[in-house]
């Protein structure tokens, strides 16, 4: 235990270190150089902290889950990520950096009018405080606890108590990074721990075949693990989701791709660090190499949870959101547990002080310089982004531990997001391409959408038998819905815009902030990914599922 804790130090303490180094002489007192890296990011910072900002807990602890659960077809969330991201770098990034904006709210402002930004942004900061965050900070907190048997190590036998103290312990340390150093802090800091994720995440699947071959095979390796997998597992090594997975193959092309396409085109969260970038080619080369990594996401987040199920066959204490947790404590060597632990703290902490310098971002620019105190110095607005900062982080703190006991924490998150990715992404997506829509339009959407899928999620239409409630969403798949509410955000935008259309088409005119040539390869690369993308869909898909 005690080699365990001591390289969990050493690699936390080693970032925290390198990352003070890196940006120390970084201006953090302006907007642009807090908010925005100062508009110097080159690729593979963006790549780097994309990655990592995705790959938290949610990530290696949900999706895991996910799989010990499903199977291989929740890969979907890996895989269909690299067409969003390749639409990310061909049509949205040049249309958001030609705005030189800060945060999604600032462009539909340019687009629609303040009402909009205002709405927008008050939706991005309730779900971000009240479902984004505290995911993150509880996910977090059951794959630590899992990893270091924090009972064992604190003498706390009370799991809640454990999940309390660990919640608070890393939320306080990722909101010091995200307030006190900024965008440049954060993206460095994702990038440096994004390296020992990959290399961490990898020596699971290694270690947990190895583990596989010595408990079930001849102990030859992973050649031996890999063929138990298969020969265990076969049937669910498949890329296409049955009726009844949480990923049934159809969604795919309704509220699946919807949420993809929202999370990595206009999720705040996401994508402020490609605003950042130093100019359009560095953005683009740094999302179309986050496409190029995700390829890999699935061996590191999704096999490792089939391995729990055949490591820990039989053993009823193992449940979704402990499997990956359990496996990483059992099949590492002690110094290597440290090592991923420190590791999985770093991507705890990479997408919980990501949203929050987003939340803080939206906040100081949406909405304090722009109503509380329209004259606020550049200091003010910084510092006016760092109380808020604080304040966001004790509620999600507090809000993350109430979330134990759901069935699949990540099926929860998408879920939950569905409520506010439909309604902006039909927003922005019409103020992009429909310039005769009036600012009308964008409002009724964002009100609607939030009611209609809060209604579709929340509001019971009946009991059955036993006294369970009956919803919308009961009759259809919940992601079939979203699609569903999308299109009707869709009609009804065209609609008003064609009832009531702006007497002349807005103007998309470049700000001067980002240099905009395109980068020469990205036609080639965006072709590539989707290439990769249905080989992998290809190799793996069995449909006589759909038939069963």
């Amino acid at each position: 235990m005690f080699i365990t804790i001591a390289s969990f130090l050493f690699f936390t303490g080693l970032v925290a270190l390198c990352t003070i180094l890196m940006t120390r002489t970084h201006d953090h007192s302006s907007s642009t150089g807090y908010f925005l890296a100062g508009r110097k990011l080159t690729f593979t910072f963006i790549a780097g902290s994309l990655l990592l900002t995705n790959l938290s807990t949610e990530q290696m602890v949900g999706l895991n889950g996910a799989a010990f659960k499903d199977g291989f077809c929740v890969m979907v969330w890996e895989v269909v990520a690299v067409l969003a991201l390749v639409l990310m770098a061909v049509f949205f990034l040049p249309r958001f950096l030609r705005s030189g904006i800060a945060t999604v709210p600032q462009f539909l402002e340019e687009r629609f009018d303040s009402g909009t930004q205002v709405i927008t942004n008050l939706i991005f900061l309730i779900a971000y405080a009240v479902i984004l965050l505290p995911i993150i900070l509880y996910t977090g907190a059951r794959g630590l606890g899992w990893m270091l048997n924090m009972q064992e190590l604190t003498g706390i036998r009370n799991e809640t108590t454990i999940l309390w103290l660990t919640v608070w312990f890393v939320g306080l340390i990722g909101a010091s990074y995200a307030i006190l150093g900024g965008l440049r802090t954060v993206a460095v800091s994702d990038t440096l721990n994004g390296i020992g994720l990959l290399a961490g995440g990898f020596m699971i699947a290694y270690f947990g075949l190895q583990a596989i071959s010595g408990q079930l095979g001849d102990g030859r390796g992973i050649f031996e693990g890999m063929r138990i997998l298969e020969e265990t597992q076969g049937d669910r090594i498949n890329s296409i989701g049955g009726p009844d997975s949480s990923v049934p193959f159809f969604t795919i092309f309704t509220g699946i791709m919807l949420l993809n396409l929202f999370y990595w085109c206009t999720n705040q969260q996401i994508i402020q660090r490609t605003f950042g970038a130093r100019n359009l080619a560095e953005g683009q080369k740094g999302v179309l190499l986050t496409g190029l990594l995700k390829l890999l996401g699935p061996i590191y987040l999704v096999f490792p949870g089939m391995m729990a199920v055949v490591l820990f066959a039989g053993n009823s204490d193992i449940k979704p959101d402990t499997a990956y947790g359990t496996l990483v404590r059992e099949v590492l060597p002690a110094p290597l547990t440290g090592f991923f632990a420190a590791v999985m703290t770093g991507a705890i902490l990479s997408s919980f002080n990501s949203a929050l310098n987003s939340t803080t971002t939206l906040f100081s620019l949406g909405i304090y310089r722009k109503f509380i105190n329209r004259k606020a110095s550049e200091n003010q607005v910084v510092r006016s982004g760092k109380v808020f900062g604080w304040i966001m982080a004790v509620i999600s703190m507090t809000i993350a531990p109430l979330l134990a006991g759901q069935e699949s924490i990540f099926a929860y998150l998408q879920k939950m997001n569905g409520i506010y990715f439909i309604p902006i992404f039909a927003v922005v997506l019409v103020g992009m391409v429909a310039r005769r829509v009036p600012p009308a339009a964008a409002k009724t959407a964002l009100l609607v959408g939030l009611f209609v899928i809060c209604f579709g999620y929340f509001v019971p239409l009946g009991r059955e038998e036993g006294d369970t409630l009956i919803f919308l969403t009961s009759y259809i798949h919940e992601y079939h819905f979203l699609g569903i509410a999308f299109a009707l955000l869709l009609v009804i935008m065209l609609t008003i815009g064609a009832i009531k259309p702006l007497p002349e088409p807005w103007v998309h005119r470049h700000s001067g902030d980002v240099e905009l040539t395109p980068w020469k390869y990205t036609p080639l690369a965006a072709g590539t990914l989707v290439v990769l993308v249905l080989l992998i869909y290809a190799i793996f898909a069995d449909f006589s599922v759909l038939s069963s």
